[in-house]
């Protein structure tokens, strides 16, 4: 084991603090605690300390040294960098939230926001869940007054099940399980090849279940469509051979695993029938992922090929976007990934996916910077492009971006490509091949912000609206490069 000289601890933010230097990670191991249920007596004795130390470390009345992160890391088997997150609501959420009109002219620093998020992470959530209560009640309002509109009173679906995924980190070892036993029973020499027609055969053995390819025409708007009366699996032919493989890895993963797929929806409590649903569908893809990408062999060629999408691509049969999702569940404790983030917008900016295995550095409600490549990929499709860029807390991210056809394209007509955007923390870096041969000391950056009326940063010619922070300094007699000049 190091001797505590010699250890580095990452803080909150990017910022480095040595072994010896104080850091106070109270609400976060408080926090660990009451996720394991456990008592400060339980906990303190599991560290070797005493129940009173542990109670002063959770008030931040003594810092937690190298040697106890050290035993909490090896007692609950934790990633030290899940110690230095902050809570599932984080300043950044916090500061889109309070640039809402409803809290005009009330300032609050970044650093109370940081203080909420750290030290008081339940408070924060509610914050973020009354906030969306009351944007809820707004589009009700708004859509009262469309003739025979009506908006649901439950929350949004697609947000409901995308905060419960992210709250786990995006990494479900349960599903991770049954995707490599099942692709061990299809494919035991773990080749990678032939899944698709090793699982045909499966559902039509054991399940009596056949898989047909139909024309467009026939399948009309569906890609995927399950005849129970007859037994079928009916694909569209739009549907390139990953997606097709994928398709049927669904089905495989519905027809063997259908009880413990409803038994987890189940204890999320989704709050309507309609985020059930949604719920269980996000959850039967991910173990229809690791049937086609099996964790252990998938996280050893990734580390293996300095994380090479195009060979995972071509080792396990799947598309770019499938490869660029699964980056971001790597989060075995003894076999952990890179911890990517991963979001995917549309070329007129609308976020579809958005999932990290880590921190995420953008905003919760809104999109991306512009002045991210990610939006720039559209210009080069099929092309990756790279990028490094600093968030306005000095958090520096190594980024990829490349455009992918939408599922279910025909070729024909106007091109519906989305862009993936990938990316990780700076430090993260040298384990990818893509960022070999850079600088990662002294690298060229591009500094971006979360959302333009969050964004602290001035000059910016891509302002697309002032900050809502920041009083203007309007000149008639000067015109700035950036349409919302303000007074710093």
């Amino acid at each position: 084991m190091p001797k505590d000289a010699d250890l580095e601890v990452r803080a909150p933010y990017g910022a480095s603090l040595a072994a010896d230097r104080k850091l106070f990670l109270g609400a976060r191991v408080r926090r660990l605690r009451r996720e394991r249920g456990l008592t400060q007596t339980a906990m303190a004795g599991d560290l070797g300390v005493s129940p009173s130390y542990l109670n002063h470390i959770e008030r931040n009345q003594r810092p937690v040294t190298a040697q106890l992160l050290l035993r909490l890391a090896e007692a609950y088997d934790v990633d030290l960098r899940a110690l230095s997150q902050a809570g599932p609501a984080g300043p950044t959420e916090l500061a889109e939230i309070l640039a809402d009109p409803l809290f005009e002219g009330l300032e609050t620093p970044r650093h109370e926001l940081l203080t909420l998020s750290e030290e008081a992470p339940a408070a924060a959530e509610a914050l973020v869940r009354l906030y969306r209560a009351h944007a809820a009640q707004r589009d009700r309002a708004r859509a009262a007054l469309v003739e025979g509109a009506e908006a649901p009173d439950a929350p949004n679906p697609s947000d409901w099940v995308r905060d419960w995924i992210q709250e786990r980190g995006n990494y479900f070892p349960e599903l991770d399980g049954l995707g490599e036993t099942l692709h061990a029973a299809l494919d035991p020499n773990m080749t990678g090849e032939g899944c698709e027609a090793l699982a045909r055969v499966r559902l039509a053995q054991r399940h009596n279940l056949t898989v047909r390819v139909m024309p467009a025409e026939v399948m009309v708007e569906w890609t995927r469509r399950f005849d129970p009366h007859r037994r079928r699996l009916l694909l569209s032919e739009t549907l390139d051979a990953s997606s097709r493989a994928f398709a049927i890895a669904y089905q495989l993963a519905l027809v063997e695993h259908g009880a413990e797929l409803e038994a987890m929806t189940e204890a999320a409590r989704p709050p309507d029938e309609a985020t059930r649903a949604l719920l269980k569908v996000s959850l039967t893809n991910t173990l229809a992922a690791a049937i086609l990408m099996p964790y252990a062999a998938f996280q050893r060629l990734a580390e293996a090929s300095g994380y090479d999408i195009g060979r995972l691509q071509n080792r396990f049969s799947v598309s770019y976007e499938q490869v660029a999702h699964r980056l971001t569940t790597l989060s075995r404790p003894t076999a952990r990934g890179v911890p990517f983030f991963l979001i995917r917008v549309d070329q007129a900016g609308n976020v579809s996916k958005r999932y990290a295995s880590g921190a995420f550095p953008f905003a919760r409600f809104g999109g991306a910077c512009p002045r991210w490549r990610l939006h720039s990929a559209f210009r080069t499709p099929g092309k990756t492009v790279t990028q490094i860029i600093e968030t306005p807390d000095g958090q520096r991210w190594f980024t990829l971006a490349r455009t992918v056809d939408r599922q279910g394209h025909d070729g024909h007509g106007e091109r519906h490509d989305l862009a993936i955007g990938l990316g990780c923390e700076l430090k993260e870096a040298r384990r990818l091949a893509l960022a070999r041969g850079l600088d990662l000391n002294d690298p060229p950056v591009t500094p971006i912000g979360p959302a333009c009326r969050l964004c602290p940063r001035h000059p910016c010619a891509e302002r697309a609206a002032p900050p809502i922070d920041r009083p203007l300094a309007v000149d008639d007699w000067a015109k700035s490069v950036s349409p919302y000049p303000f007074k710093a």
